[in-house]
């Protein structure tokens, strides 16, 4: 690997831990049939998302946005980005408000299935089906 390479993996390092995450949290997301591992491996996906958005918004060298009592602004004045930061937090807000949603859901499952797994949830709702066309079978050919 040539310097130039290097430096560009290495100038670029938040990048590969956003895409490193983002793809961490959707192989959890589709690979568990957990339910809170679900939740766990969303929430780290929206966590890259987050890191991506402050990288975006942050400037090498930049001043946080507070313009001068006079508002004699030095036009050479390099100045941060802050509506990435400002949308983060609205979607902190939202993400924990999704991560309580999805784990209140999960506790109603985990009471009426007694299990958080996908494939037992499948399973009985397939054995529920069976056995409400059997039930409905039974009684139309009762009364036919």
């Amino acid at each position: 690997m040539d310097s130039g390479t290097l430096e560009f993996v290495i100038g670029h390092l938040n990048y590969w831990l956003f895409i490193l995450l983002m793809m961490t949290g959707l192989y959890i997301v589709v690979a568990k049939g957990n339910l809170v591992k679900k939740i766990v491996g969303l929430n780290i996906f929206q966590t890259s998302v987050f890191m991506l958005y402050i990288s975006i918004g942050k400037v090498t060298g930049g001043t946080a946005p507070i313009f001068p009592l006079d508002m004699k602004v030095d036009p050479d004045v390099v100045y941060s980005n802050p509506l990435p930061h400002v949308l983060i937090l609205t979607a902190i807000v939202v993400g924990i408000a999704t991560t309580s949603l999805g784990l209140a859901l999960i506790i109603r499952i985990r009471e009426e299935y007694h299990t958080i797994e996908e494939d037992q949830i499948a399973e009985i709702e397939n054995a529920v089906l069976k056995s409400e066309q059997w039930a409905s079978e039974r009684a139309t050919g009762e009364h036919s």
